[in-house]
């Protein structure tokens, strides 16, 4: 795959020259490639949301680079414009930033600066409004009149209308019940087929990156100490619990019976590799799996 988006040697220092000086970012290579959903996790204050922020130049590095399409943002006033039309960037909470009288005029808000004609943008709104699940006449509606989950779908459509190539989005389901995180979780989804965009999202749940994360980044103190599949990444068991990060419960509690002596696979992640890791556990040496006691079981 070719990357889309990558640093090299990002660095970036609040507050320089201060007794607040921060070191925020140390040297990052950080790559996303082309049509791939990545997850980027990390501790709160461990330098996520600073990065995320450098990746469409709302940020400017301290020292190092930020390319989108092998270009450098910061070469040009232009390269940096066109850097934050291709790449998007959803805030978490972004429903507090709507604005327009109506759901039409907030989504539209985005392709007008681009500069786009009257059809253009028309064409998006009402793509991006049914990419979120937004009914085409709720588009006439104030988006103030609309409940918390469905403000949240304007603001991400508001976004999706410009089709960046990239779409990051910082804790796209927080506050959210169940039901809301799966409808938007599924909106962001149908996005990223039908465009094949690059989907960065930024979030602390464990589980729900194990289900939709092609690949993590690891975030820590400014520094990206592995990243990898799901898989990969939620080995680490003991690294991650050590920065503040968990694993996905399905994880701990094979990462548990392994270490009580089953022979089971203890990098499973999701319901469905637990119960086939279950099936071959006993397939392989049925025997051999002892019986765990009501003590261990509650231990686990």
């Amino acid at each position: 795959m070719e990357p889309i988006i990558q640093t090299q040697q990002l660095t970036h220092i609040y507050s320089a020259g201060t007794p607040f000086q921060h070191v925020a970012l140390d040297s990052v290579d950080f790559v996303a490639y082309q049509g791939e959903y990545l997850g980027v996790i990390g501790h709160t204050g461990s330098g996520k949301s600073t990065l995320i922020q450098h990746l469409n130049g709302l940020l400017k590095p301290t020292s190092g680079q930020v390319l989108v399409a092998g270009k450098d943002i910061w070469e040009s006033k232009e390269a940096t414009r066109q850097a934050r039309f291709q790449v998007g960037l959803v805030f978490q909470y972004p429903e507090y930033q709507l604005f327009e009288e109506t759901v039409y005029k907030d989504i539209a808000f985005g392709p007008k600066n681009m500069g786009l004609d009257e059809t253009e943008v028309d064409r998006r709104v009402r793509q991006a409004a049914e990419f979120v699940g937004l009914r085409q006449d709720q588009l006439d509606h104030s988006p103030f009149e609309l409940s918390g989950g469905q403000k949240r779908r304007v603001a991400i459509a508001g976004v999706i209308a410009m089709e960046p190539a990239v779409l990051i989005l910082d804790e796209p389901t927080a506050g959210l019940d169940p039901v809301g995180v799966e409808q938007i979780l599924g909106n962001i989804q149908d996005y990223h087929k039908a465009k094949n965009a690059t989907i960065i999202i930024v979030s602390h749940s464990m589980e729900q990156m194990a289900r939709t994360a092609d690949r993590l980044v690891v975030i820590n103190d400014g520094r990206i100490p592995f990243s990898g599949t799901p898989r990969e990444v939620f080995s680490h068991v003991e690294e991650l619990e050590e920065m503040g990060l968990g694993v996905p419960q399905m994880t701990r509690v094979f990462h548990r019976l392994k270490a009580m002596g089953a022979p089971v696979d203890d990098t499973v992640y999701t319901v469905e590799q637990a119960k086939a890791a279950i099936l071959t556990a006993l397939g392989q040496s049925p025997r051999s799996t002892r019986t765990v006691s009501s003590d261990e079981k509650g231990a686990v």
